[in-house]
């Protein structure tokens, strides 16, 4: 049985632009949105049926816009509200569902904010529209959601709401961007619904005015008949409202029969209307109750609105991502990863005139093994060898996407084609952009020059002028290619239950022994980035050095090493040990000379530190780290990553997490080159800047120990120099 949708619109004033066909509006009806009260099952019933009878099309007829609604709306609430303020003011009694909207009409102002700032003209162009029914020309989604609100009298529910929605696909797929609007077109609507609901209201008002003040004249003494026969001359033969004979029954009900002409009037009427004073006044409390359930519903749905994590909800309706989710590791990333892959997705389906379904499953269709369990991480590789080809963010963000493009017919926007085109000319290009804009503006500023100027007066100016003509051209180019190559996000996995051991990562802060109190502020720091940490298989280690000094050992070591012993021992005490041991780890390297400087010094400081950690890290025994409490140097085993901060760095919270989950992303491993001695590809460094993005410090970075597989690859040779250091958003 198929549910047609009564949406008690009138259509008998369609609306016209541009000479387009005329179009019903669903702006011409004032009755509020509220339909027949559906049960779970029968409103997935509806859904259903409502996917069934809801074509989209490719060139929708002009319509008024949503936002144009949106501010007549809005005006006539804040009219609605001050009237109402007023009322209240005067003393006078004011409906319950005037009294919701004066409470709560905060709420309201942050809808309409809300809607204001969510809907771009460029994102509403992009939703698909109807082509037949009352929403001809509007959004697909727009008739859900209005559909939704009309059946459930504006009482939001998520999971009902999710269970609608996911009725609704069963029949036909929504877009990722459909399912992204489903919260503002749900906030249209309830602003819609408000507004017809005061105005209601104030049709009421209005009403219940004109019957008080009937009453008054009637309820004057000796003037009750020369009132009615007034009031009866000068009022129209249309039907009473029923608000009005409500409010006139209410006043003048105490009133004799015999001596009150008006009730007599009142009845007759009314029963020419085919009704009476008994079932206007009962109608008249139904509808005031109705409104005020709606009103109420109206008001706790749109706090709930601002409540919902509407990201969690769209992850939860969305069949690309169950798709994805099913065919490869995808939930194990963090979310701006996955909307990194659903953003590409959305982007070859509008280039492609393709499903999005289609493309996730091409996507998928060269990494058909199933997901890695939680907490492990994937290391699989295809046929090729190229860990990368299991991840479908290889053919959506990765070196695949070209050979996915090709093969559903892929076109690229105008601003897309460009900003290629900026990446591909490189370095050239941009020059080749300054000198030609350079060129230009100096073209131009000659040309205004009055004429008959010598030929030496123009290379003249020309030469005085080229500075300040580079100088704009600069930024003028700069501007562009700041609109068109914008930073890359780096995908990532969200370890949620922590650092996994398969990705034992272990925090460096390298320091100096030059003072007591310096040296247990760097430990205290080190107890604060253990606290401020992810958790899981996560060690922390502070590398010391001596002071450049002119021999080798100084009287003041032993004590500062003692010192720092203890409080790491205290440290570990109180924390516990971790998943490979102490948790809390003192490397410290004794002086070598350098002839260079004449003086005796860590070996390479800071850079020397670092390498002889890896090493160390790989199980060499004759690095410059030196025994302490007479136990030789310790170092977790199978350490992944290590993280470097500077003794003034901050790790924020989190950032340890997110750092980690970059360098492991599938796309992110790095590629060596046995032959060339150096990473190829992905990233072995990750060094970010001092960005809001990106919160660890200048110094700070992560780096993997991918020159330690077989073959015993030189880290001089390959610790520094063979890493590509990863510069996207974190």
């Amino acid at each position: 049985m198929v549910l047609s949708m009564n949406l008690n619109l009138n259509l008998n004033f369609p609306l016209r632009a541009f000479g387009a066909p005329a179009v019903p509006s669903p702006w011409d009806s004032t009755a509020p949105v509220r339909e027949e009260l559906f049960g779970i099952e029968r409103l997935e019933q509806h859904a259903q049926s409502l996917a069934t009878a809801q074509p989209v099309t490719a060139s929708p007829p002009r319509v008024s816009s949503l936002r144009s609604r949106l501010r007549d709306n809005a005006a006539v609430l804040l009219a609605a509200y001050r009237a109402s303020a007023a009322e209240v003011e005067g003393g006078a009694e004011v409906a319950p569902a005037a009294e919701w909207l004066l409470d709560n009409y905060h709420i309201v102002e942050e809808q309409i904010r809300e809607i204001r700032d969510d809907l771009s003209p460029g994102y509403y162009r992009q939703l698909p529209k109807l082509a037949e029914g009352p929403f001809t020309g509007y959004p697909r989604v727009f008739g859900v959601a209005w559909a939704f609100v009309a059946h459930t009298d504006s009482y939001l529910d998520p999971d009902i709401l999710r269970r609608f929605i996911a009725a609704y696909q069963r029949v036909q797929p929504l877009t990722i961007g459909e399912l992204w609007a489903v919260a503002i077109t749900l906030r249209i609507v309830l602003v819609e619904n408000l507004r017809r609901l005061t105005g209601e209201i104030t049709g009421g008002r209005v009403a219940r005015a004109d019957a008080d003040a009937l009453a008054e004249r009637l309820l004057a003494a000796g003037g009750a008949r020369t009132a009615l026969e007034t009031d009866i001359a000068a009022r129209p033969a249309a039907p009473l409202s029923e608000l009005f004979a409500a409010q006139l029954a209410r006043r003048l009900r105490d009133q004799d029969p015999r001596t009150m002409p008006a009730l007599g009037w009142l009845e007759e009427r009314l029963g020419l209307q085919g009704t009476s004073v008994d079932e206007v006044v009962l109608h008249a409390q139904q509808r005031q109750g109705a409104s005020n359930v709606t009103v109420r519903n109206l008001i706790m749905s749109m706090r709930l609105i601002s409540d919902i994590d509407w990201a969690e909800w769209f992850e939860s309706v969305s069949l690309v991502d169950a798709r994805l989710r099913a065919g490869s590791a995808f939930a194990d990333m963090d979310f701006p990863t996955r909307n990194l892959y659903r953003n590409a997705i959305e982007e070859l389906a509008r280039g492609a005139s393709c499903p999005e379904l289609r493309v996730a499953e091409l996507a998928l269709s060269a990494t058909p093994i199933p997901a890695s369990s939680a907490g492990e991480v994937d290391n699989r590789v295809d046929a090729t060898g190229d860990g990368r080809r299991v991840d479908p963010g290889y053919h959506l963000i990765g070196s695949g996407r070209c050979a996915l493009e090709r093969a559903i017919g892929f076109r690229a926007p105008p601003r897309l084609w460009v900003s290629r085109c900026c990446k591909q000319l490189g370095l050239g290009g941009y020059v080749g952009a300054l000198v030609l804009v350079t060129a230009g503006l100096l073209a131009l500023a000659l040309w205004l020059l009055p004429e008959g100027l010598a030929v030496g007066w123009l290379v003249l100016l020309a030469l005085c002028w080229i500075v300040p003509a580079s100088e704009v051209a600069t930024a003028l180019v700069n501007r562009a290619l700041a609109g068109r190559l914008g930073a890359t996000i780096l995908p990532g996995l969200e370890l949620k239950a922590g650092v996994p051991p398969a990705l034992r990562t272990l925090v460096v802060v390298p320091t100096l022994l030059t003072g007591e109190a310096d040296l247990c502020e760097q430990i205290e720091r080190l107890e604060v980035h253990h606290l401020a940490g992810a958790g899981g298989d996560l060690s922390f280690a502070l590398l010391t050095d001596g002071v450049d000094s002119d021999q080798e050992v100084l009287p003041g070591d032993a004590h500062l090493l003692a010192v720092a012993s203890a409080a790491i021992a205290r440290l570990n005490q109180r924390h516990g040990p971790g998943p490979a041991g102490d948790r809390f780890l003192l490397l410290h390297r004794r002086r070598v000379f350098n002839a260079a400087q004449g003086q005796w010094m860590g070996w390479e400081r800071k850079r020397g530190k670092l390498l002889e950690l890896n090493r160390l890290l790989r199980g060499a025994t004759d690095t410059s780290y030196v025994a302490i409490d007479g136990q030789a140097p310790q170092v977790p085993a199978g350490v992944r990553y290590v993280i470097t901060l500077d003794a003034d760095t901050r790790l924020p919270r989190d950032a340890a997490l997110r750092l980690i989950g970059k360098m492991a992303h599938p796309l992110n491993r790095p590629r060596f080159d046995a032959a060339r001695q150096r990473v190829v590809g992905g990233y072995g460094i990750l060094q970010p800047r001092v960005t809001p993005s990106l919160p660890i410090g200048r110094e700070g970075s992560l780096y993997q120990r991918v020159f330690s597989g077989p073959g015993g690859i030189d880290p001089h040779a390959a610790a520094w120099r063979g890493f590509l250091y990863g510069q996207g958003h974190l």
